[in-house]
């Protein structure tokens, strides 16, 4: 799902134009960005939590020249999903 078929879903579901659903959509995204950036979690009850976490610097080797380099530490975003969204997967597998 891309960004226009997010907006076109959100709209549909709440009712509201794609013009109003693309403002707030905008909105929350970067809401959640600056959050993430100061270091917080952002949860939401029945899907999951974002959180930002450190990768510690590494070594890594180029498999066919075995050059090693290092790479250096780095922030990532990690996904944590709700055991609601688990149960409602676990459930959706078992229809398949």
């Amino acid at each position: 799902m891309n960004h226009k078929e997010l907006v076109a879903g959100i709209a549909t579901k709440a009712n509201l134009s794609k013009a109003e659903t693309e403002r707030m959509l905008d909105a929350v995204v970067s809401v959640l960005s600056d959050e993430l950036i100061d270091g917080k979690t952002v949860g939401f009850q029945s899907f999951g939590a974002f959180e930002v976490r450190k990768k510690e610097e590494r070594l890594s080797v180029h498999p066919s020249t075995q050059i090693r380099t290092l790479i250096p530490p780095k922030l990532v975003v990690n996904f944590k999903q709700s055991n609601i969204l688990k149960e409602k997967l676990k459930e959706n597998s078992r229809n398949d």
